[in-house]
């Protein structure tokens, strides 16, 4: 929104609008520094249904850890392959400053912790996974909003 735009509405509209519209360009600047995250990992058929279960019901305290890691839509895709297994797909926005010290939070969380003992023997690694990578990471060849 241009300088003068946004003037003539303050002046018509009064300094109420003004405010939210400085508050709307400054989260606009903040997702235009967004970074997007695709990762995949193989979900063991015989803990399918526990897994669905388990998302279908997000522990409250994990939902507002993820938003306070500065995660925004944040979606796990699930397709069985021609091969018999099941592959969980990833994606989520980081809008945050550091990524590293927000997934060192996330990681130090209890519930999150908890979370995860819960979740993670669901979970296979791929075969070609790096080491310490449990999802593993996908590369981003194509995006367009």
């Amino acid at each position: 929104m241009n300088v003068a735009y946004t003037k003539v509405l303050a002046g018509a509209l009064g300094s109420t609008l003004l405010v939210g519209v400085a508050a709307t360009m400054a989260e606009t600047k903040k997702v235009e520094k967004l970074q997007r995250y695709g990762s995949v990992i193989e979900l063991r058929a015989e803990k399918l249904d526990e897994y669905k279960k388990l998302h279908a019901a997000i522990w409250p305290a994990v939902a507002k850890q993820i938003k306070d890691s500065h995660l925004r839509n944040y979606s796990i895709y699930l397709h069985k392959f021609p091969d018999g297994k099941y592959y969980l797909f990833s994606y989520f926005e980081y809008v945050g400053d550091d990524f590293k010290a927000d997934m060192a939070k996330m990681a130090e969380d209890a519930e999150t912790q908890r979370w995860w003992k819960a979740t993670d023997p669901c979970q296979e690694p791929l075969s070609n996974h790096k080491p310490g990578e449990w999802w593993s990471a996908m590369e981003e060849v194509f995006h367009q909003d």
